[in-house]
């Protein structure tokens, strides 16, 4: 049995920023990972290879170009699933090698097995050759992430029946698929599929999807979703599944049918915890294996830690690397908090969202008044550069001090750009700031300025 000062299960996102940091404190760490490779479900199946999905279909189908030269514009003709994968495997391999890297540059000790605790300070790790290995730890964070929800009522068969980790295993693109969940990967994936020109239906047994992000903003993306062919299907419940060989019926409790060549199944995440033999350690998971922590990511137990997906809300990618740092930090006594008020959304659509602030909805439910400023790409030659002229750029300001309430962005690199909004909310920056400042010209950064100048001629 080897003694280390903090053994991290999970080598995703957070766990592997929690290992790094550890091992900037000087600490040796052992970092477990289930999978062959490092990176979690981040880099295997989340969100580096749906992007990378994305970012393949938008080039290949010449998708952004088709503004300028015309709809049936494409880069190649019959587009294959091996076409998509090519570019995904690229980018996970190199991936994995940098974060590899990353961790043998800190000292940082990989175990490859699954993890499980046999005391509150001990965890065996049961390697691919069948030996386990046993460590002891001062302190244990646990970054296990999370898996595709599954339910009873759906017969996966890892074909045409899928989960949203089966996207990587398809043997062909359907000319149908049903997608059931539209939360963010669902919808996420509905825009990927319509891009290629496959009829996509969303089923949702809410109201609307997205119901966090500002209004405005759901309604322009519903709108451009629509356009790009995709059927929703609200206050729709699925009750049954079924493979008929040759088609994939779903059918709805209001007594719909949907029929497909593929069902992909969204419905939301469940924590990676079940194997950890969570009792020994005097821990408890809930009914979807998430970890209870208090700020600090402190479970019940003060030298546990957990950060991720585990924890649940809000489970991103770049949150979760923060969750890691910061709890690596308390556990050996540094400073550090999690601002939970300014962590960005970027929600990887067609066309692209992202947000960052309070949405119109929560401003006035709090009685906070604001006036709004808005930019549209087609005003900013960026935007007709790049022949997207649907995107906007929304900024709520506090009416009476010009603080910056919200910014809410749809259309490309708004995930990028909602760090410009970001940063000038963390400085407690004002209108003024992006009315006085200059912008390089043509950008689609200007499009803060544009916004901030329509928001002053209101205030004025």
């Amino acid at each position: 049995m080897q003694k280390v000062d903090v053994v991290v299960i999970g080598t995703g996102p957070a766990g592997h920023r929690a290992a790094i940091q550890a091992a900037k404190l000087g600490k040796s760490v052992v970092a477990i990972e289930q999978r062959r490779f490092v990176g979690g479900n981040l880099v295997n199946a989340g969100s580096i290879p749906s992007k990378t999905l994305r970012q393949a279909v938008l080039y290949l189908t010449g998708f952004f170009e088709r503004n300028i030269y015309g709809i049936t514009y494409t880069v190649k003709e019959n587009i294959t699933i091996a076409d998509l994968m090519f570019r995904c495997e690229h980018v996970i391999k190199t991936e994995t090698d940098v974060l590899e890297v990353q961790l043998s540059r800190n000292g940082v000790m990989p175990l490859y097995g699954s993890a499980e605790f046999i005391g509150p300070h001990k965890v065996a790790v049961n390697l691919e050759s069948g030996q386990t290995e046993e460590v002891e730890a001062d302190y244990v964070i646990i970054a296990t992430g999370s898996r595709p929800a599954r339910s009873a009522m759906v017969p996966f068969n890892g074909r045409t029946i899928i989960d949203t980790d089966g996207v990587y295993m398809l043997q062909e693109l359907p000319k149908r698929l049903a997608i059931v969940g539209a939360g963010v990967i669902g919808v996420e994936y509905a825009c990927i599929f319509a891009a290629l020109g496959i009829d996509v239906t969303l089923i949702e047994q809410r109201d609307e999807m997205l119901d966090f992000i500002d209004e405005e903003i759901r309604e322009a993306l519903s709108y451009h979703m629509r356009e790009a062919g995709i059927t929703f299907r609200f206050r729709e419940e699925v009750a049954e599944v079924s493979d008929e060989g040759h088609r994939i019926v779903a059918r709805t409790r209001s007594r719909k049918t949907i029929m497909a060549d593929h069902l992909l199944y969204a419905g939301g995440r469940q924590g990676n915890t079940d194997t950890l033999n969570l009792a020994v350690a005097g821990l408890e998971a809930d009914k979807r294996g998430r970890l209870k922590v208090n700020d600090q990511f402190q479970t019940d137990v003060p030298h546990i830690y957990a950060c991720g997906d585990v924890i649940g809300f809000p489970a991103l990618a770049a949150s979760s690397m923060e969750q890691g740092r910061l709890a690596a930090r308390h556990a050996f006594g540094e400073g550090g908090s999690f601002n939970s008020n300014l962590f960005p959304y970027g929600i990887y659509t067609i066309p692209e969202t992202s947000m960052v602030g309070q949405t119109e909805k929560e401003l006035s439910e709090a009685g906070i008044p604001y006036e709004i400023g808005v930019s549209r790409y087609r005003e900013i030659a960026r935007g007709q550069i790049i022949g997207d002229p649907n995107g906007l750029v929304k900024l709520l300001i506090h009416a009476d001090d010009r603080i910056i309430l919200g910014v809410h962005l749809l259309g490309t690199g708004a995930s990028e750009l909602v760090h410009i909004g970001q940063t000038a909310m963390a400085l407690g920056g004002t209108l003024d700031f992006f009315v006085d400042n200059v912008f390089n010209y043509p950008t689609l950064a200007e499009c803060y300025k544009v916004a901030a100048l329509d928001a002053y001629n209101k205030l004025a």
